[in-house]
């Protein structure tokens, strides 16, 4: 890059304004706001984005001249950012944006065969290392009927503890406040297998965890002990009348 300014291209300024208004359209190019020797005999000139979604953003011509041309070339004409330009965000691949309850009705979201949450379920003791090697252990098993082709693996069920734990775990404001647990309530209903020691599903239509899996340390106020006193609904007093004995049977009548 030299510092010189070539002398026929740094003057050809409507050359170079042209030639962005073309690339640009009619009032999208404004000023001009300098010229920059890229190299001997080449210069770019710099105008304006009048584009009001564009604004700090500029316009960038460059022209080139062979030796002894009193001519210019335009070699290249493009819009680039300022300093003060508005920019779009850094672009992140799906697999890294995707969060938890990203799919939804009639979306589908592919398992990748490197997945670290599943392992094979029946493999005779091969582990899959390429697409048709896993294509065909999933055809032996479906003709076999030996059950699921992958299953859960350690890491996956440590990534849904640890997930569970910090949603319905005992370190919420709900079961901080709760009464009991959800351990010793009745509307706790326990996983099967490895998972149970420490897990279940609420099965409370009127608690905010109903039908989500909650820990065993988990709670929340509406607790099957929770007697009505502690719900808050006042009950009616009682009135007793006076007992009237009979031979073999005390009858006692309630009245309002």
């Amino acid at each position: 890059m030299t510092d010189k300014v070539d002398t026929v291209a740094g003057a050809a300024v409507e050359v170079a304004r042209q030639a962005a208004i073309a690339e640009a359209g009619p009032g999208q190019v404004g000023e001009h706001l300098g010229v920059v020797a890229e190299d001997e005999r080449l210069v770019t000139h710099i105008f304006e984005c009048s584009h009001p979604g564009y604004r700090g953003w500029h316009w960038a011509v460059t022209l080139a001249r062979v030796p002894r041309a009193r001519t210019v070339t335009v070699d290249d004409v493009v819009l680039l950012p300022g300093d003060e330009a508005l920019l779009a965000p850094r672009w992140v691949p799906w697999s890294d944006r995707i969060v938890p309850g990203d799919v939804g009705p009639g979306m589908l979201m592919a398992t990748t065969l490197e997945d670290p949450r599943l392992e094979p379920g029946y493999t005779a003791g091969a582990d899959p290392k390429t697409p048709d090697e896993a294509i065909e252990i999933r055809a032996v098993v479906r003709e076999l009927g030996l059950g699921r082709t992958r299953v859960l693996s350690k890491e996956g069920r440590d990534l849904a503890c640890e997930r569970w734990l910090r949603t319905a775990g005992s370190d919420t404001p709900e079961a901080r406040q709760a009464p009991a647990p959800c351990a010793g309530c009745g509307y706790f209903i326990r996983l099967r297998g490895e998972l149970g020691a420490a897990f279940g599903v609420c099965s409370n239509m009127y608690s905010s965890s109903d039908g989500r899996v909650v820990s065993i340390d988990h709670g929340c106020g509406a607790h099957s002990d929770v007697v009505e006193e502690r719900r808050g609904i006042a009950l009616p007093p009682i009135l007793w009348n006076d007992a009237v004995e009979t031979a073999s049977t005390t009858v006692v009548s309630v009245f309002d």
